[in-house]
């Protein structure tokens, strides 16, 4: 199985465009169009009944002490933990695209609503839910796609995972709300075949333009 993007190149810097924010000088960051990517993917195996989709940064610091704090660095040695973006079920089996902005083409203050998405899919909830909890401008429930939002201070480029999973079921067995976490567990033991690809993304500006 093969997945490729013609938004970025695999290993290489994701645009802006698909990111939840970009650098500014003046402000650190400002929102950007978080626009979801372009994904092709093909050679799924027989017996392929519906795709699911999964993204996530596996960069994320496991601890909150030093982000986004002036005058401090999240230092690369400490552990860093999964963060997930995107996550999509119940793709139908004769689907092998998915169009630049198809499910995302803004940033959307207390989340896009979910999860019945287009086409008979489902979206579980990123982790911008968590990440905005308590929050009184952005609290909210995020589903399906938001784009990378590296803290600025970070002193690693993030890397962000995406893997299509081509599966033996029509649905993925969960109902309602449901997480990154809650979707591997549910198609664990029904994946026929996956394939990934990687972009990188940062908002530091020490690390512009060595990102890929």
């Amino acid at each position: 199985m093969k997945l490729r993007s013609d938004s970025f190149a695999d290993g290489g810097r994701i645009p802006g465009e698909f990111a939840f924010a970009v650098i500014d000088r003046a402000h650190r960051i400002r929102l950007s169009a978080n626009r979801n990517p372009h994904l092709a993917w093909s050679e799924a195996p027989a017996g392929t009944k519906s795709f699911a989709l999964i993204c996530h940064d596996r960069d994320v610091p496991s601890k909150p002490d030093d982000v986004n704090q002036e005058g401090r660095e999240v230092p690369s040695s400490l552990p860093r933990v999964d963060f997930f973006h995107w996550v999509l079920v119940d793709i139908a089996a004769s689907t092998t695209e998915i169009d630049t902005g198809a499910y995302s083409h803004e940033v959307t203050p207390r989340g896009k609503g979910g999860p019945a998405a287009p086409h008979g899919t489902r979206q579980g909830l990123n982790d911008y839910t968590r990440w905005f909890s308590g929050d009184h401008d952005m609290e909210g429930d995020y589903y399906g796609y938001d784009g990378p939002c590296p803290p600025w201070n970070d002193s690693l480029v993030h890397h962000y995972v995406f893997t299509v999973f081509a599966l033996d079921i029509d649905a993925v067995p969960l109902d309602g709300r449901f997480s990154g976490a809650d979707a591997r567990r549910a198609i664990d033991g029904h994946v026929l075949a996956s394939a990934s690809i990687t972009g990188t993304y940062s908002l530091n500006p020490r690390l512009a333009g060595q990102e890929g």
